[in-house]
């Protein structure tokens, strides 16, 4: 691992927050914040970042995308569960991350991740590997859209052989599981992380074209969506729901564990949280009602990118 090969993986990073932060900005017709943060030198954890936020928008409730390069003595245990023969080595990780959280309650949220860790240990070659991957969380689920947006995952992963959407897939299924509820966040699309089996240039040409095909999928659903008639029930029924992604990002996502044990900044960490949100103790959706429907129809594993119309 060369400083340049770092640089480049920067450079991209950078690049792809800013358009999907220009982007965004243009259908909430309200500007991000940006807020930029620095760690000198000398500390436990060193680097900067850039952390973009909008709060109270017109499309987007609450949502932000972040930047952070980070430099530390030790690896954080959440990023050697899988690698512990690194357990301690010095570490360089960077990565963009993001949440949105739209008003509409036909709009579903939306998260994506890409990421690339690089370890030092004492005496070896530098090791590095790449993660990422985006998924859907619906409150009152389409089938087209579902599809649409596992097509597109599909498609960016495909000059990269026949097995990574499928697996990747599976492994997004298996990550975004509430296991304490027995139920998915979500709609999931593609996840993966520990990834380095391409090579450098290829592993770091996959984790781009999945950044790249953020907009792609989901800009079309948010145009479809964002119009659609709503009232109190739906937005109760939104808050609900977001009580299983607090539950899931503060018990199950590495990326949190990995941000509060390596001593990251709380505020860009828990970015990703709604801005309302909601518990009940052991409430069921009537049956037949389109709350119900979520459950039955899309809080399943599916093949939803052979979906089609019937």
């Amino acid at each position: 691992m060369t400083d340049l090969d770092i640089t480049k993986v920067r450079e991209y990073l950078l690049a792809l927050q800013d358009r999907i932060v220009t982007t965004l900005q243009a259908e909430d017709r309200k500007a991000f914040v940006s807020d930029g943060w620095t760690r000198p030198a000398g500390g436990a954890l060193e680097g900067d970042g850039l952390s973009r936020l909008v709060e109270e928008g017109n499309l987007l409730e609450r949502g932000g995308c972040n930047f952070s390069h980070v430099k530390g003595k030790a690896m954080p245990p959440s990023a050697t569960a899988h690698r512990p023969e690194l357990a301690g080595a010095p570490f360089e990780a960077l990565g963009v991350s993001l949440v949105f959280h739209p008003r509409n309650p036909y709009v579903p949220t939306v998260h994506m991740n890409v990421r690339m860790f690089a370890a030092k240990p004492e005496g070896r070659e530098p090791v590095a590997w790449f993660g990422g991957g985006m998924d859907l969380t619906p409150y009152y689920g389409q089938e087209e859209d579902a599809a649409h947006f596992h097509r597109v995952c599909r498609d960016a992963l495909a000059p990269f052989g026949e097995d990574k959407y499928p697996r990747f897939k599976r492994w997004c299924d298996d990550y975004f599981f509430l296991k304490h509820r027995n139920e998915p966040r979500g709609i999931g699309g593609v996840f993966f992380d520990d990834f380095a089996e391409l090579g450098f240039e290829r592993s770091f040409a996959m984790i781009r074209a999945v950044g790249d095909a953020f907009l792609e999928a989901y800009l079309p659903i948010v145009k479809r969506r964002r119009d659609t008639p709503y009232g109190e029930r739906e937005r109760d029924f939104q808050a609900y729901r977001r009580g299983r992604y607090v539950e899931f990002n503060l018990v199950f996502d590495r990326g949190t564990l990995f941000g509060l044990q390596s001593g990251g900044r709380t505020e860009s960490i828990l970015m990703s949280m709604p801005p309302l949100v909601k518990w009940r103790y052991d409430w069921h959706p009537a049956e037949g009602t389109p709350e119900a429907r979520l459950y039955s129809d899309f809080l399943r594993p599916r093949d939803w990118a052979d979906w089609t119309a019937s």
